[in-house]
């Protein structure tokens, strides 16, 4: 019997996405439920299962096309063995006919090499890799992601074949201006879209504070190793940064709330959105409930999420909705910046680099580990004196955690 294999049914704000690649070849075995190729949207990758066991028999959709809804991408037969049929016959025949022109197949894979899929294109230019350079194993040759991080530098390969390797290693005749054009993922055109429609349609303003973050720091120290025996998991500061900005949220619902045409939508609930980057690109996923989760819950979930976008598995639910954003440039060394609007979000926390500075207490110069803390908001709802004072609501919790406990 034949099952068709397709598109997945999008969310109503996707319209379409693009084939990353295939996991199978024509003639291959398939089992029940495994992964036959992934499609990249403009907020997730999806991967569409098998439906049945079978030999996948016909590929409809090739890699780099765009699909749309439901669309069929391919065709399993439930009755077939894998290397027979007609269309597994078809792959012996190209690879008998490879032998006839041996010289010609380097060049061939060569010129291959250089389509890139998307996700591949990307990860390459973000680790500096020639995609030319890099061995294709997709469908005809074209260079994957995976290829990409399997890749190692021709200086890894020189002491092995030095006669072979030392043209490569060349260095760029003088006058020569290489580049190299990279087509954006879908991921990241919709994150470059968003970002724009956010600086076009919000009013925005930053303002800006520092925390002594010694009393967490503290805190955290003395904690860590029982809090990870208890829980199965670290103790990091992003948890209390989110237990601090729901109790400011809680004070000053208009951080909260969102723009809808002329009206002001309050929310009675703190779902909040953690930045994290991925090699896809800046994923927002949503803290649901933030106000009613623990420390624990809140270090568990954002564990979760980190892997699931460096596994390319958040799903599309994890990304939707959310009322407060938050996110963390200073893992990167950043000292300040002002973050830019998640919408419909009328605010968000930018936290940065935390580093020790001579600091004036009691009228005592004292060393102390600071971090400059920024909020951007929407001004079009949110006053100067809501905003100044949620940041001081943070920072007054940051440095006395106590309150936390005592909802001060």
């Amino acid at each position: 019997m034949i099952v068709e294999v397709n598109v997945p049914v999008f969310a109503e704000s996707i319209t379409e996405g693009t084939l990353v690649s295939w996991h199978k070849k024509v003639g291959e075995s398939v089992a029940r439920d495994e992964v036959l190729v992934d499609i990249e949207t403009d907020k997730v990758v999806l991967e569409v299962p098998a439906p049945q066991a079978g030999v996948l028999v016909e590929i409809l959709v090739q890699d780099g096309e765009v699909v749309e809804t439901q669309q069929l991408l391919a065709k399993i037969d439930t009755a077939a063995q894998a290397g027979a049929g007609a269309p597994a016959a078809a792959e012996p025949v190209q690879a008998a006919a490879a032998p006839a022109a041996p010289a010609a197949a380097p060049v061939l894979q060569q010129a291959q090499a250089g389509v890139a899929m998307p996700a591949a294109a990307k990860l390459a230019a973000e680790k500096g890799i020639d995609v030319g350079a890099v061995q294709g194993s997709g469908r005809d040759g074209r260079v994957l992601k995976e290829d990409v991080q399997n890749y190692q530098a021709p200086a890894a390969q020189a002491a092995a074949a030095p006669a072979v390797s030392a043209p490569a290693a060349a260095p760029v005749p003088a006058g020569e201006r290489p580049q190299q054009r990279v087509p954006m993922s879908r991921l990241r055109a919709r994150v470059a879209e968003r970002l724009l429609a956010s600086q076009r349609e919000n009013a925005i303003l930053t303002t800006f504070n520092e925390v002594n973050m010694k009393p967490v720091m503290d805190l955290r120290a003395k904690y860590k190793e029982k809090f990870e025996k208890e829980h199965g998991v670290k103790l990091g500061f992003m948890s209390f940064f989110v237990k601090a900005a729901v109790a400011a949220l809680k004070k000053y619902p208009v951080v909260n709330a969102s723009v809808d045409g002329n009206d002001i939508v309050y929310h009675g609930y703190f779902d909040i959105g953690i930045a994290i980057g991925s090699p896809r690109g800046l994923v927002v996923p949503i803290l649901r409930d933030a106000d009613q989760m623990s420390i624990a819950e809140i270090e568990k979930a954002i564990v979760d999420y980190a892997v699931k976008a460096k596994d390319g598995k958040i799903a599309l639910e994890d990304l939707t909705g959310g009322t407060f954003s938050i996110t963390n440039g200073g893992t990167f060394g950043s000292m300040m910046s002002t973050p830019i609007i998640n919408p419909p979000q009328s605010a968000i926390l930018g936290m940065h680099a935390t580093k020790e500075r001579a600091v004036v207490e009691n009228g005592q110069v004292v060393v102390r580990p600071m971090m400059y803390l920024a909020l951007s908001y929407d001004h079009r709802i949110i006053d100067g004196r809501e905003a100044v004072l949620t940041l001081v609501a943070i920072k007054d919790a940051l440095e006395d955690p106590a309150r936390l406990l005592l909802d001060l």
